[in-house]
């Protein structure tokens, strides 16, 4: 008789987004964050942190710049500062295979 291990629960990678508030930086941040998540097919999920409600959370994580994607389950922290609309490279950066070939 052989025992086999159970599967555990399958994590989604996950990174946080920090913006600033309503800014035309932050929006367009936000519009990059969904076409991210529809390119792996709903397979990411990215936290958004206003840092203007949550500053505590930008001083925890070392936040200088917003807007600014970090990967927090790496040592360090690999983390995207500024314009994240090309969407191949932010995959790319983050080690992430693209899913949706038509995005």
């Amino acid at each position: 008789m052989s025992i086999r291990p159970t599967p555990g629960p399958v994590t989604k990678p996950a990174l946080r987004l920090f913006v600033a508030g309503d800014t035309p930086g932050a929006k367009r941040a936000l519009d990059s964050r969904k076409r991210l998540i529809e390119a792996m097919a709903e397979e990411l999920e990215i936290e958004i942190v206003d840092i203007l409600e949550h500053p505590a959370k930008a001083e925890d994580a070392g936040i200088l710049a917003t807007p600014t994607l970090s990967d927090d389950s790496v040592t360090p922290p690999r983390r995207l500062i500024g314009d994240i609309s090309n969407i191949a490279q932010v995959l790319e950066f983050f080690s992430f295979s693209k899913k949706d070939v038509n995005s």
